[in-house]
């Protein structure tokens, strides 16, 4: 016990385990030991003799959850040092299809539509959602895919997916399976909101729900970092993780074993997100492409979201922070913006590109984030740094795109299919999203016949939400336009279930 009195001596002495009285504890502490202390780590078990068992078990499962084999070689290149930030010189604007057919595509628009559903009757098609996210910069206290984003009927995000599959699964006939990452952080709580929630009366069986992975943050000298002292500092692996997740899961194995050829992926945040969209999976499918993305124009110049851009014929994507100004304001002869397509986050994927890119060796570019990091000190006190400390290692989905043959682009109308809900207030807010959901529904309703009154500035004068359950898309309101009032009143509420 008078081991942990100096708090400061060198770690790895053999007569440490005497406190544990454990045998396997023991013996998974000398495993630990043994790789941490050639690669000068075994600091972090510091405090393992004043932990209580639970507490020790839980700073070992911490440990042996490293890939030493995908971190180890990245301390030096991106830990120790800054990587340059290396953006290509001869950058071309991604050539994008349009959503509507141009002229001489009428036909292979209209065959890709077909094949597209299909595809969904088949069964050949699963959903993935990206859901490790806390609600906490909306000031709610849980996952962000419990946040109630419709503006009237009450459905939170999970629920709006939840009605968008159902119908699909009606429309379709297809028992499309549902997979969703969710973080350590949420994970449990996921699961028991869905059960509170009767799985929205989906098959249970058809959701899966998967933990994405951690990575250990280290300082700028490569070292490990403390959370507390018996837990590492861990982080998200990145979207990119997505995809090895779903191998180590055994997600992907269960999508092979269901037949399951492309999966439609979108992060939790967007309501407007079209999961099911036929041509969208035909023009994919028609193109033979392993990985497909949705953009839209961009906003401004700066907009915060990836470029969608072709470098040397592959399709790649720049982050706005690394996208520089004069790529960003550049122009054609016409004056439009040159890089324009921006990216959604929306993407098909064959199950078999993902075998591939995760395989024997995980395929995906590391990137660093310079983050401030709470860590517990050589002397056994928390410090909360104000400025970053340490750097977290992750990787980014997008990324995948260069190595995807025929990667196919398509461009959407961002007021039909975008408005993620990130902020508080302001740009990409629960606020605006409400109100693009209102303004979709309305739209939906003119095409449709519906007198939608409006305010002088143009804005529907009602509130109009439009369920899953009625319709998934302008086309449906048009094909029940006998159940639809042939006018909203001002102020009024319109609820379409």
């Amino acid at each position: 016990m008078g081991l942990g009195a100096d708090r400061r001596q060198s770690p790895g002495r053999e007569d440490r385990m005497v406190i544990t009285g454990s045998r396997p504890i023991e013996r998974r502490y000398q495993t630990c030991l043994a790789a941490l202390s050639p690669r000068g780590q075994d600091h972090v078990l510091r405090w393992f003799p004043e932990l209580n068992p639970a507490q020790q078990a839980q700073l070992l499962d911490d440990i042996e959850s490293i890939p030493w084999d995908l971190v180890e070689p990245l301390l030096e290149s991106h830990v120790r040092q800054v990587p340059p930030k290396v953006v290509p010189a001869n950058l071309e604007p991604a050539p994008v299809w349009s959503r509507a057919p141009g002229s001489g595509q009428k036909r292979l628009y209209a065959e890709a539509l077909e094949l597209g559903r299909q595809m969904l009757k088949e069964g050949k098609v699963a959903v993935l959602t990206v859901a490790g996210g806390q609600g906490t910069r909306l000031g709610f206290d849980g996952p962000k895919g419990e946040v109630v984003v419709t503006p009237s009927g009450g459905l939170s995000l999970f629920g709006l997916f939840a009605a968008m599959l159902a119908t699909a699964r009606d429309r379709y006939d297809a028992p499309i399976p549902w997979y969703i990452m969710t973080s350590p952080e949420n994970h449990e709580r996921t699961e028991a909101y869905f059960q509170q929630q009767q799985y929205f009366g989906l098959p249970p069986e058809d959701i899966c729900f998967f933990a994405q992975g951690m990575l250990p943050a280290f300082d700028f000298q490569g070292r490990l970092l403390l959370a507390q002292k018996h837990r590492l500092a861990l982080a998200p692996d990145g979207h990119g993780g997505t995809l090895r997740a779903l191998v180590e899961n055994e997600a992907l194995l269960d999508m092979h074993d269901r037949g399951i050829d492309i999966i439609s992926y979108f992060q939790v945040d967007n309501p407007l997100v079209k999961p099911f969209d036929p041509l969208f999976i035909g023009l994919h499918a028609q193109a033979g492409s392993d990985m497909s993305t949705k953009v839209c124009a961009k906003a401004d110049d700066h907009e915060k979201v990836g470029n969608v851009c072709l470098h040397d014929g592959e399709v790649v994507v720049i982050e706005y922070t690394d996208f520089p100004d004069e790529y960003a304001t550049a122009r054609t002869p016409d004056g439009r913006r040159k890089f324009d397509a921006g990216n959604l986050a929306i993407h098909l994927l064959d199950t078999w590109f993902v075998d591939r890119i995760v395989g024997q060796t995980f395929q995906l570019p590391f990137r660093r984030a310079e983050k401030a990091v709470p860590f517990v000190d050589e002397f056994g006190s928390l410090q909360m740094p104000t400025t970053p400390n340490a750097v977290k290692l992750e990787t980014f989905i997008f990324d995948a795109l260069p190595l995807a043959d025929h990667a196919l682009v398509l461009e959407v109308d961002r007021a039909e299919e975008f408005s993620p809900v990130k902020n508080a207030t302001g740009v990409d807010s629960l606020e605006w999203a409400q109100r693009d959901q209102v303004r979709r529904a309305c739209r939906w309703l003119e095409a449709a016949g519906v007198h939608i009154p409006r305010r002088p500035d143009g804005e529907p004068d009602c509130t109009v939400v439009i369920a899953p359950s009625f319709a998934l898309d302008a086309e449906d309101v048009r094909e029940r336009r006998s159940e639809l009032p042939s006018v909203v009143e001002p102020g009024g509420q319109l609820y379409l279930s």
